[in-house]
């Protein structure tokens, strides 16, 4: 097998930032951390290690000038379309986008959706405020326009990170913390398996290792999830 990159390996593109470095490794880290498996009778400390030298190497400025000059024979990067939070697949083909990149979708995704609640549950319970209150409240017309546009942006962010799901054809029902990341433990274990066949082999697993209750309250998770992912995109647009 090819041995990756250090940029395959934190699912990066060649051009990323520092930030976009250690983002992705504090990702990874969070799910391949030794500590993390343990209980589940998997070794990642050869993963972990691996994420580390990569690294290390790509946050240092002078070290990944020398990795480009012996990896790409060229001390520049070449200029990319694609990069690792920036929704223009149409310069990349499903196969030779890493599965970080996706896990990185969702995970963004998920945090923009946690943000977004906060900001829409306040903004209902304005509404549910007496106007007369409000008046006294006062400022809360423009607090009420404030939050509608961060509300909007967030969805805006929300469909990019959608659309990059949809597009690397990742069923909905696996958009959650516990399907995402037993896929990329997996895929980490052997790079460049297909990870549509790796969901589908765990929601084999799920069927025949969960009991009928664990099933339901994944069920249920996932549907609140949907849901209200649903309630940011039509709450944007009716505000």
């Amino acid at each position: 097998m090819k041995s990756r990159t250090y940029y395959e390996i934190l699912g990066v593109s060649r051009d990323a930032s520092i930030e976009e470095i250690t983002i992705a490794k504090n990702a990874l880290a969070k799910v391949y951390h030794p500590d993390a498996n343990a209980h589940k009778d998997i070794d990642t400390t050869a993963f972990m290690q691996e994420i580390l030298e990569a690294y290390q190497t790509l946050s240092d400025p002078e070290k990944r000038k020398g990795y480009d000059v012996q990896l790409f024979g060229n001390p520049e990067p070449v200029e990319r379309v694609f990069k690792t939070f920036k929704l223009e697949p149409e310069e990349k083909t499903a196969e030779s986008v890493s599965f970080v990149t996706y896990w990185n979708a969702y995970s963004s995704l998920n945090e923009i959706l946690e943000k977004s609640l906060q900001l829409m549950n306040r903004e209902e319970k304005k509404k549910s405020m007496p106007k007369r209150l409000l008046g006294k409240l006062g400022r809360a017309e423009h607090e009420n326009t404030y939050r509608n546009r961060q509300i909007a942006k967030m969805a805006r962010e929300a469909v990019q990170y959608i659309t990059l799901l949809k597009m690397a054809e990742i069923p909905m029902e696996f958009w959650n913390d516990e399907a995402m990341n037993w896929v990329l433990v997996r895929w980490g274990q052997k790079p460049g398996n297909d990870y549509i066949a790796l969901f589908n082999r765990y929601r084999v697993q799920v069927e025949q290792m969960k009991s009928a209750s664990e099933k339901k309250k994944l069920h249920s998770k996932n549907r609140q999830f949907h849901h209200d992912l649903k309630k940011l995109l039509s709450y944007a647009l009716e505000g």
